[in-house]
């Protein structure tokens, strides 16, 4: 075993798969509404962390410059939440009043209406995975 580096996550690794329905986390993640940015946000914060155990925005905003390694800076992924949460993909845990929300949870029901990009040479139908 390696000891702990200074590149080890500050939270859990997830240990469980992501609870979402597989075809709508599909669908989210071909949604071109959502810049590659955002769509790779959602991914993060949908990978099944356990109850309590996901990372927070500020914890993901506040990453320094060495921790975050080649990931984009605090503008793109502010920019990126304000994004999902635009369209509906995050919204405020039930413990936050203000609906600003340090615990945004992960809601893949607008992938129920994502707008994706048909097969551009009429081969084969879109298809969503059911």
């Amino acid at each position: 075993m390696n000891p702990a580096s200074a590149t080890d996550p500050q939270w859990p690794v997830p240990t469980a798969p992501p609870t979402h329905d597989p075809v709508l986390f599909a669908r989210a993640m071909r949604d071109m509404r959502l810049t590659w940015r955002a769509r790779g946000v959602l991914a993060e914060l949908a990978t099944g962390y356990a109850p309590g155990q996901a990372p927070t925005i500020t914890d993901l905003v506040y990453l320094t410059r060495d921790e975050r390694l080649a990931a984009e800076g605090r503008v793109a992924y502010r920019t990126a939440v304000r994004e999902l949460r635009s369209i509906g993909y995050l919204r405020p845990d039930g413990t936050t009043a203000s609906g600003v929300g340090e615990r945004l949870v992960v809601d893949l029901t607008p992938a129920a209406d994502a707008c994706l990009i048909p097969h551009p040479y009429g081969h084969a139908p879109l298809t969503d995975g059911s």
